[in-house]
């Protein structure tokens, strides 16, 4: 694997999610400043909270079946990328989106 370009693609998604955490930070630091209600504050921590909560749960569901697509692929046992084995992967992703929302569904989100 080539080190040389994993190690900068790394370094500006380290970048960028510190960044991202200062802000958010500092646009709670704002909020919690300004004369806000209570009620307000924690409805807005409460309805990010759900939402990390909610993307972990979709991004578990569309890797465990992303991960079933590489092993039907390994089952078969295909060497080469292929349109084939594109679509099997692109099928087993949109299969996994399909579940996180029924799932959301059926949890009331």
């Amino acid at each position: 694997m080539n080190f040389e370009i994993l190690i900068p693609i790394t370094l500006f998604a380290s970048i960028a999610y510190a960044i991202k955490a200062v802000v958010d930070a500092r646009v709670r630091r704002q909020l919690v400043q300004s004369n806000v209600s209570q009620e307000l504050v924690r409805s807005i921590v409460e309805g990010d909270e759900a939402r990390r909560r909610h993307a972990s749960l979709r991004w578990g569901i569309v890797l465990v079946a992303l991960g079933l697509g590489f092993a039907v692929i390994e089952g078969l046992d295909w060497t080469e990328v292929t349109p084939g084995g594109v679509a099997v992967l692109l099928v087993f992703t949109g299969l996994g989106n399909l579940g996180y929302y029924l799932l959301a569904r059926r949890l009331g989100v």
